[in-house]
């Protein structure tokens, strides 16, 4: 069986080395010249198991057991800090939270309910005004996707795949029950396809006649100069009154804002504008960054690859014979990719995946009415 990944990503590394060592004769494509270039190299690279969908917690369970033995796995080094995600909540988001809790829990997550008196106990640097409490993932933190990526693709190699960088794929179609992909470097035939193109997995779908419905959204992270005498690290701190989120990276703070009013688009400058906009929001929550210095050269911006709803495509599509995506995560690629490589590899080979139901997360949801299926979307 001819399999070809299109994106070499750390969703796109995690299927090839799934599906080669369920027997695959796997090649997959980057049309960069390295790969982990694209939003996987601009991640923000958090791990939370604080979800409301039960999948989702699911999947970053069994993605953070893989992040822990990654060395042992692939000889690399994940870089899975369990740093927590804490985040803080209104009076109204109290009673939902609180029975997230008791699902997360039930499946094994540790997680905290703080009151407010007991966040500034444990994190007296934060401004807890208009405040009721907060959620503390205990085993959440952050990874290294870059070496997640090269160790998922050099396991793959292994096993027998081949990764061919630089080779753009330019047309897909069906032929002779073969898919033919037409790429810059020539023509290529194969058996199945695996969309794991990231922020431009929509683009394949149109250049396979198909509608996936991912588009690219710009998100900027900002970065302040070394802050020392400071208690690093921290978590990752969200603030779900505003959308402002911050960490420690190092002795430094990266902190952002999404700005949903902004289009799609392959915008990936640095919006400096959004920034004083970004620090005006979260200085009230964060006020030690009023006098933390900002490093100009280390902020960045990457894309998010969006869906309609917010939750990723996994699994068959519909309509077209041999055709799988694993994309639209919405933000949450890096943490869930070791879950999508297993649930990919099931889907080829055993028809569905059983490790996971992704029902909820399957393409055929978009013609059908349903309420958004994730909660806690930033």
């Amino acid at each position: 069986m001819n399999i070809t990944i299109i994106g070499a990503g750390i969703v796109g590394a995690s299927c090839a080395y799934y599906l080669s060592k369920r027997g695959a004769k796997v090649t997959v494509l980057e049309r960069a010249n390295q790969p982990a270039t694209g939003s996987t190299a601009k991640s923000a690279a958090g791990i939370r198991h604080q979800f409301s969908h039960p999948e989702n917690v699911k999947m970053t369970l069994f993605s953070a057991k893989i992040f822990s033995d990654f060395e042992t796995l692939t000889g690399y080094d994940a870089g899975y800090r369990k740093v927590g995600y804490l985040f803080l909540l209104s009076q109204e988001m109290l009673e939902s939270w609180s029975q997230q809790r008791t699902m997360q829990r039930a499946l094994g997550a540790s997680v905290q309910g703080l009151d407010v008196r007991e966040t500034a106990e444990k994190f007296p640097y934060l401004d807890l005004e208009g405040l009721a409490g907060s959620s503390l993932g205990v085993n959440d933190g952050v990874v290294d996707p870059h070496a997640v990526t090269l160790g998922f693709l050099d396991a793959a190699k292994k096993l027998g795949a081949t990764v061919k960088l630089e080779h753009e794929v330019l047309e897909l179609k069906r032929q002779n029950n073969q898919w033919v992909l037409l790429t810059n470097k020539g023509r290529l035939e194969t058996d199945i396809i695996v969309n794991a193109a990231g922020a431009f997995s929509g683009e394949i779908g149109t250049r396979a006649s198909l509608d996936v419905p991912v588009l690219p959204y710009r998100r900027n992270i900002y970065a302040t100069a070394p802050v020392k005498n400071f208690p690093h690290p921290t978590p990752l701190i969200i603030d779900m009154t505003t959308g402002a989120y911050l960490r420690s990276e190092g002795e430094r703070f990266i902190f952002g804002l999404s700005n949903h009013d902004e289009p799609a688009g392959d915008n990936q400058a640095v919006d400096w504008v959004w920034m004083e906009h970004t620090l005006e929001i979260a200085l009230p929550r964060f006020p030690f960054l009023e006098t933390a210095g900002l490093d100009r050269r280390a902020c960045w911006a990457g894309l998010y690859e969006i869906t309609p709803d917010h939750i990723p495509i996994l699994g068959r599509m519909p309509g077209a014979e041999n055709f799988y995506n694993a994309c639209g995560f919405s933000g949450h690629g890096v943490q869930h990719a070791p879950a999508t490589g297993l649930i990919l590899s099931e889907e080829i080979f055993d028809g569905a995946s059983h490790t996971f139901d992704i029902t909820d997360f399957r393409y055929e949801r978009f013609s059908e009415t349903r309420e958004r299926l994730e909660a806690n979307i930033v």
